[in-house]
């Protein structure tokens, strides 16, 4: 028999605070040729701050550790809510004083861990109230090329948000209009379940994250087969959003 894949109902989560990561990029400073600054933009509802860590690695208990004494301590950089806010670091990064011993640790060539940490002051926060925080990891490659000293890409591998305590991992879910997953995919044209073409999709697929159905059908589809009928993986579970 086809196993049913679980259906569940979406809890909407806050988020005070979103680095949109198609935004997120390398410059040269122009202070110092040599060096880069970390640049991108950001959206948020309520104040908070921004601390650029390089060459760090993220431990058990949610804090961040470096991984290089190469570096000076991050500073931190405070802002006010607004939405399209733009940031760009005051000192660039020379990935020239990097050390050999620093890579071997990571156990990659030419990639470096970044991680950019958003934390929100919540409003009205009782006295011993913590800031929220908000880090996205992500990686600088350093790309070969003949003949000059290689180009510099950055990546976001995934984005945290941390809630009432509670960690969630943020994810782009193909078929939302405006993400960028549904600006890469060719099935997210058109808001309409794809199985009777009519009602409105609200439930996503679950591992695939294609979001195709309405609730009715995919009630119903999912006691016939465990396959998404967008790409045909494997169903594990169904959200409704």
């Amino acid at each position: 028999p086809v196993p049913v894949p679980e259906y569940q109902t979406a809890n909407t989560v806050r988020n005070e605070v979103n680095l949109n990561k198609g935004t997120l990029r390398l410059e040269r400073d122009v202070a110092m040729p040599g060096n880069h600054v970390v640049a991108f933009s950001f959206d948020a509802t309520t104040s908070g701050s921004i601390t650029v860590f390089f060459l760090s690695k993220e431990t058990s208990n949610g804090s961040v550790a470096s991984l290089s004494k190469m570096f000076p301590a991050p500073t931190r950089h405070h802002f006010k809510s607004g939405l399209g806010q733009k940031f760009k670091q005051e000192a660039g990064l020379d990935f020239s004083l990097i050390d050999e011993q620093d890579l071997s640790q990571l156990g990659t060539d030419n990639v470096y861990p970044l991680i950019i940490r958003i934390e929100t002051t919540p409003k009205n926060p009782p006295p011993d109230a913590a800031e929220s925080p908000e880090p996205t990891y992500a990686v600088i490659r350093k790309i070969e090329r003949d003949g000059d000293e290689g180009e510099l890409q950055v990546r976001v591998v995934k984005q945290i948000i941390w809630v009432d305590g509670v960690r969630y991992e943020l994810q782009e879910i193909f078929g939302i209009g405006g993400s960028e997953a549904s600006n890469n995919s060719s099935d997210s044209s058109g808001k309409e379940c794809v199985i009777c073409l009519s009602e409105p999709k609200d439930t996503t697929v679950l591992p695939c994250r294609h979001m195709c159905m309405c609730s009715d059908c995919a009630n119903v589809l999912r006691h016939q087969t465990n396959l998404c009928p967008i790409c045909r993986c494997p169903v594990e579970e169904l959200l409704h959003i």
